[in-house]
């Protein structure tokens, strides 16, 4: 159990503060997002929760389609995710860029490569608190990187807050029912 990084020097990432996600605040000159949602108690779920997050199950009920190059999250690994659907599908390439598979915490971070709309760093972890609640955090820091995501202006933020905040709904529902 532990935290992995991924110290590779020839990565393509699109952004300077690798990691970034792991701590607070933010790096400055980017949106800035932290959605927290409580989506259940006890050990049980917070495994089930851990194991959907690292496996990409939740990313895929969420609604969007994954092509990952390992079953799992994997430090220094592409990822593939898609928006959309059939040639409307917005590609968005990335790398898991760490890992954590502690005692109360599981989750991961992918940050931006060549070809995705958006420069920065997102995470996913999934937190079992000191009083058994379990709890689903997405951070991230992005700025635009694209015509489209600058044309979006105002609405890119509120998307990536609707996603986030989808991520937990969705998670609850995995682990409950």
């Amino acid at each position: 159990m532990g935290s992995t990084d991924a110290p590779d020097p020839a990565s393509r990432l699109t952004y300077p503060e690798v990691g970034a996600t792991r701590r607070w605040p933010l790096p400055a000159g980017y949106r800035r997002l932290r959605v927290r949602t409580r989506i259940g108690h006890g050990r049980g779920t917070f495994e089930a929760a851990g194991r959907a997050v690292m496996d990409w199950r939740m990313h895929r009920a969420v609604g969007v389609s994954i092509r990952a190059a390992d079953p799992v999250a994997t430090p220094g690994r592409p990822v593939v995710v898609g928006l959309g659907v059939g040639r409307l599908r917005l590609r968005a390439p990335c790398e898991v860029v760490w890992t954590v598979a502690e005692e109360t915490r599981t989750g991961f971070a992918y940050g931006t490569l060549p070809g995705h709309p958006e420069r920065g760093e997102e995470s996913f972890l999934v937190d079992l608190e000191p009083d058994g609640s379990v709890v689903l955090t997405v951070t991230a820091f992005s700025r635009p990187d694209s015509w489209f995501s600058r044309a979006g202006g105002p609405l890119v933020p509120l998307f990536q807050r609707a996603y986030a905040r989808r991520c937990g709904r969705v998670l609850r529902r995995w682990t409950v029912g």
